[in-house]
């Protein structure tokens, strides 16, 4: 990047600070590899609510229409719709315009594959090549595409998720329920399933105009006004989801913050009691999900950190639920993408079935405390992060003893009780550090070791 320019290009899509790394003419050429490496067909274009969307938006339509495909414009859309959209129509693919839980400076593109899925790693490459390249056979006047709006996106992925939970038993409780949406794509498809569940809701930040009241991504510490108002007002849980929608954190009748690693839990505890069947988590996901399936019976597999590869590890195994410890449920019954809504409906049905309370669910469930930190990535790592882990794995073993060793994705380390897996993000310039053990302080001083260990504590401070 040059001139400091803030992007980050990879297999798993575009993402930059608007103006200043990410601008249209780079948007449309990179949707325009995508494009070519994917073939002719019909193309979906999702936003979430930031206030660059409707300028890429414009680009991402341009270039689609410009290399002779169709599109289908859905507007403000959460990114699980616009893939439950791809599969059910039979589109070629589809392109979500959203950052994430990136500050609203940023803006970037998630990829969708035929299927419903993001892009996995071969395209991924095969876009980024063709994009670096810049082989972009735009078509001529005579060639162009077409487009058409959808006037209701939600509709189709709303009623498949009636179809996954007893939607009498939840309306028998009128839960009060409160979402923060962070006027992000989750607002309106969020209110709207909710009400049809016969909750009474409040949902704040409904409208999707990216005026974020508190840093977007759903921590602990940017939803502490928002966990106070869920006992406030009377309500049987929190929901927070990310601007795209596709991750859910949770907060308890007591406005205590559950976070998002216990999502899938809840998720994984409702769908082991219908049916059992293998569960793919991916390296960074708490021990929490897998011992609930491992006392049912019911294999684990772990794969390295990515949407698409717990996804491809899902259809391979023909697993009943995966996904991944930042709020991101995955049924394969719905479609093959992280899905807040999905979450709800589950943990409501959950809390139904039950009669339990969400923080009587978190006591039933088994207890690990997890603890994640980031650091700046070390400028003499240079680029091969992933060489310079695997080159740690014998000061790290031997300063950690017993522990079985994973390279696949950065380095992870684990015993019976506890593991840490440190990488590099795919999508900012940080080292992640994650440790889990049955006690925080046991977890801080797994992370603390590994830090100073490889140096990056040191690093961080400078």
């Amino acid at each position: 990047m040059a001139g400091g320019e803030m992007r980050i290009a990879s297999i798993s899509g575009l993402r930059g600070v608007v103006g200043n790394g990410l601008d249209p003419a780079t948007v449309s050429e990179f949707v325009a590899a995508f494009i070519a490496e994917s073939g002719p067909g019909e193309y979906a274009i999702g936003h979430d609510g930031r206030r660059s969307a409707e300028v890429f938006t414009a680009a991402v339509e341009a270039s689609i229409r410009a290399m002779g495909c169709r599109v289908v414009s859905l507007g403000p859309v959460a990114t699980p719709t616009l893939g439950w959209l791809v599969r059910e129509w039979g589109l070629a693919g589809g392109v979500q315009i959203s950052a994430s839980h990136n500050p609203p400076e940023y803006n970037g593109l998630k990829l969708f594959q035929p299927g419903g899925m993001v892009l996995g790693a071969d395209r991924g490459r095969a876009v980024l090549d063709r994009w670096t390249r810049r082989d972009l056979p735009w078509k001529p006047w005579d060639e162009l595409g077409t487009s058409r709006a959808v006037e209701d996106p939600h509709c189709g992925h709303l009623k498949s998720i009636f179809q996954i939970v007893n939607t009498d038993a939840i309306r028998e409780r009128c839960f009060k329920v409160v979402v923060d949406a962070c006027h992000g794509a989750g607002g309106p498809l969020a209110g709207r399933l909710l009400r049809a569940l016969g909750a009474r809701v409040l949902v704040l930040g409904e409208v999707p105009d990216g005026q974020y009241d508190h840093p977007p991504e759903p921590t602990e510490a940017n939803l502490q006004a928002f966990s106070a108002i869920v006992p406030a007002v009377g309500a049987s849980v929190g929901f927070a989801q990310d601007p795209d929608a596709d991750r859910l954190a949770v907060i308890d009748e007591k406005g205590r913050y559950i976070g998002e690693e216990l999502t899938l839990a809840f998720a994984a505890r409702l769908r082991l009691e219908q049916d059992t069947g293998p569960v793919i988590l991916n390296l960074s996901t708490s021990k929490t999900t897998e011992k609930m399936a491992i006392s049912r019976g019911c294999p684990v597999f772990r794969t390295p950190v990515g949407e698409i590869n717990v996804v491809e590890r899902m259809i391979a195994e023909g697993a009943i639920l995966g996904g991944e410890g930042n709020g991101g449920v995955i049924d394969p019954r719905i479609g093959y993408v992280r899905d807040s809504f999905v979450g709800m409906a589950m943990i409501l049905d959950l809390m139904a079935r039950t009669g339990r309370s969400i923080s009587e669910l978190v006591a039933e469930l088994p207890r690990f405390a997890m603890i994640k930190q980031k650091f700046p990535l070390p400028a003499r790592i240079g680029t091969s992060t992933t060489t310079w882990l695997q080159d740690q794995t014998g000061t790290l073993t031997a300063g950690l003893p017993g522990a079985r060793v994973d390279v696949r994705d950065g380095l992870r380390l684990e015993w019976e009780d506890r593991w840490v897996h440190v990488r590099s993000s795919n999508t900012e310039p940080i080292v992640r550090v994650i440790a889990e053990a049955p006690e925080k302080t046991e977890a801080l001083d797994l992370c603390g070791q590994v830090a100073r260990t490889l140096g990056i504590a040191e690093d961080s401070r400078r």
